[in-house]
């Protein structure tokens, strides 16, 4: 009898990695898509000023940013529509405070786990305060980096200056880097081409609906694949990494995340273990910082799926997102005042919630759902 265990193991994980590759391959056709169907359903970059012009207050921008995260559970899926929608003709100006609430609402998940300790009020305080520590350290970079953005263009003018170089001549020429675009845009043009037959704008709605759908679809099932893949591995290396310094858990979160393609799921392995106390809230700060690091891989490479006139715009936005987190975890983590405030917010917060467990209840669905619900309905 042939024992072929190992053999079908194997073959398991090569499978996996194959429907990996091909998952990243629709993200990057689903991108494309949403910036051609926006394109033409609103008739050119003009048409897409004016679709979006309720959003050009940046109030409105990042709470929509926040509020769609907060729904789809997941900061990868809206950064990537929004890289489509910039290459589809949306302002990057409109776009950034829609960067960074995404930031913001990928923080929910976090909390959600930490209520998994709930019944046990010193676990529940490690637990919440580990998973709160993300949102103030978050509302702290948006209170600081926002108005700075509107008074001065820092990351506009930042990303536009990287997005340019990037453009240039040279070598780092994003023609060189796009080679993805002979991949996608045959089955872009294939989808094009069938729906030709219906009536403007119908045609172009249809076709960012449907890329809409395969980013969900593709980043789910990505997620799932490299969980199995990677998060065992990941385990490990928190372990180790975690507690060596503040340099080596912020190395550790960007590089976890960047391999499970997901800050959401890196950030809420942390939790159960500072519930338990395997882990200080000292230590495991760091780790979340490298998380909104790693997260940007997606939209980086969401933007190398985008061609045509605005594939500038589509590159700088995806910058802004990594600049934007670069520049809150340097003047933030770098300034020991300002370090100080996120974990004195979460340490606070977390011994009135385990005091007052509706609070918790309160604070999720009030900071991310009814609060957000609010202001767009104020604001519109």
């Amino acid at each position: 009898m042939t024992y072929t265990g190992p053999q079908r193991t194997y073959a398991g994980t090569a499978l996996r990695w194959i429907t990996v590759v091909f998952m990243v391959y629709l993200l990057l056709v689903a991108v494309g898509m949403i910036g051609s169907g926006f394109k033409w359903a609103s008739g050119g970059a003009d048409g897409a000023r004016e679709l979006f012009a309720f959003a050009s207050n940046p109030v409105m921008g990042l709470v929509i940013g926040a509020f769609a995260t907060a729904l789809v559970q997941s900061s990868s899926t809206v950064t990537s529509v929004i890289v489509g929608l910039v290459a589809g003709g949306l302002p990057v100006a409109t776009a950034i405070p829609m960067i960074m609430g995404a930031n913001m609402g990928t923080t929910v998940t976090n909390t959600l786990v930490s209520m998994g300790h709930i019944g046990k009020k010193k676990e529940f305080r490690r637990a919440f305060s580990a998973a709160t520590v993300h949102d103030f350290f978050n509302l702290l970079a948006i209170a600081i980096f926002l108005p700075l953005e509107i008074f001065t263009g820092y990351l506009s003018k930042a990303s536009g200056f990287l997005a340019t170089f990037f453009e240039s001549d040279s070598s780092m020429s994003i023609k060189h880097l796009n080679f993805v675009k002979p991949l996608t845009k045959p089955v872009i043009s294939t989808y094009q081409d069938t729906l030709g037959s219906f009536p403007d704008p119908w045609g172009g709605v249809i076709l960012a609906l449907t890329g809409l759908a395969l980013i969900f679809l593709s980043i789910i099932i990505l997620g799932k694949l490299l969980k199995v893949l990677m998060v065992g591995r990941a385990k490990a290396i928190l372990h180790r990494a975690i507690g060596h310094g503040p340099i080596t858990g912020i190395t550790s979160g960007t590089l976890m995340t960047i391999a499970v393609q997901s800050s959401s799921t890196s950030t809420s392995l942390i939790v159960p273990l500072a519930g338990n106390g395997l882990f200080k809230l000292k230590e495991i700060y760091p780790f979340t910082l490298g998380a909104n690091i790693g997260t940007c891989i997606t939209a980086l490479l969401a933007a190398t799926a985008v061609e045509g006139s605005h594939a500038i715009f589509a590159l700088q936005i995806a910058m802004v997102h990594l600049i934007f987190n670069l520049s809150a975890v340097v003047l933030i983590y770098g300034i020991p005042t300002l370090r100080r405030i996120p974990l004195r917010a979460a340490r606070r917060f977390a011994q009135i919630a385990s005091r007052r467990k509706w609070i918790v209840f309160a604070y999720v669905i009030g900071l991310f759902f009814v609060l957000p619900s609010l202001l767009i309905t104020l604001t519109a």
